[in-house]
């Protein structure tokens, strides 16, 4: 009897064990709800810069440009920032010219391979593999041809409206060349001075800020505060006072 006694006894108090445990849990699981949607109520209330509602990875596209962008990759990342800083250095500091690169490049590939090939012979290696490079004879004809075809159609359409026979091509063309001077005139100023320095901005603003996105929320909030206090302040003081001209219903009575 007394072994069944404790038998029993020990069956009852796992029992109760299993029981606690189980109110443990689900009072856990109700917290962790609590807790969830607590933090989601206060991810809502927070003020984003710009209206913000999604990740900045999300903003910049997703994918491996914001990856790039956001250093997620450190060694991708550094190279290209390392190549961009390689061509400004050489283009603006250097002043180096793109046809100077290329030729300067010529030279040096072509005496690398030129000292490799005759270096073989005393190193006992194969020389270098260089692929043979030949263009099409019927590439180069229809390439030619197309673009004869393309230059007299565009002579006799110049001499069409010198001729005045045609005003729309003449208005077309005048449009068309106005444009065209207009973006030599825009590319001129776009330096490489100025390309790099929009590319450093894309490459260290959106990471900062995304580091450091909840102290510039909160800054961003305080600024648009004050923006509307002080608009509200302009608009009372100066645009209310501004007349305003009689309204269509008055215009037809």
């Amino acid at each position: 009897m007394t072994e069944q006694h404790k038998e029993e006894s020990m069956l009852e108090k796992i029992s109760d064990k299993l029981h606690g445990r189980g109110g443990g849990s689900s009072s856990s699981s109700d917290s962790d709800d609590e807790r969830s949607s607590a933090t989601a109520a206060v991810k809502a209330k927070i003020y984003r810069l710009f209206g913000r509602e999604k990740p900045v990875h999300s903003v910049l596209g997703g994918g491996k440009p914001a990856d790039l962008f956001l250093w997620r990759n450190k060694r991708i990342s550094g190279g290209v920032l390392a190549g961009a800083t390689a061509i400004w250095l050489l283009f603006e500091v250097m002043d180096y010219h793109l046809l100077t690169l290329l030729c300067h490049c010529l030279i040096l590939t072509l005496a690398i391979l030129f000292l490799w090939s005759n270096a073989t012979t005393f190193i006992n290696k194969s020389p270098p593999n260089i692929p043979e490079v030949k263009i099409p004879e019927d590439l180069a004809v229809n390439v030619a041809r197309s673009l004869r075809y393309e230059m007299n159609r565009g002579f006799a359409t110049l001499r069409e409206i010198g001729q005045g026979h045609d005003l729309k091509k003449f208005l077309i063309v005048i449009v068309v060349v106005t444009i065209a001077l207009q973006c030599f005139h825009i590319s001129a100023t776009f330096t490489i001075a100025f390309l790099y320095a929009v590319f450093m901005v894309l490459y260290t603003v959106p990471v900062l800020y995304e580091k450091h996105e909840d102290k510039v929320d909160a800054f961003g909030e305080k600024a648009m505060v004050e923006l509307k206090k002080y608009y509200a302040i302009f608009d009372e003081k100066c645009l209310s006072k501004i007349p305003k001209g009689p309204s269509k219903d008055k215009k037809q009575h």
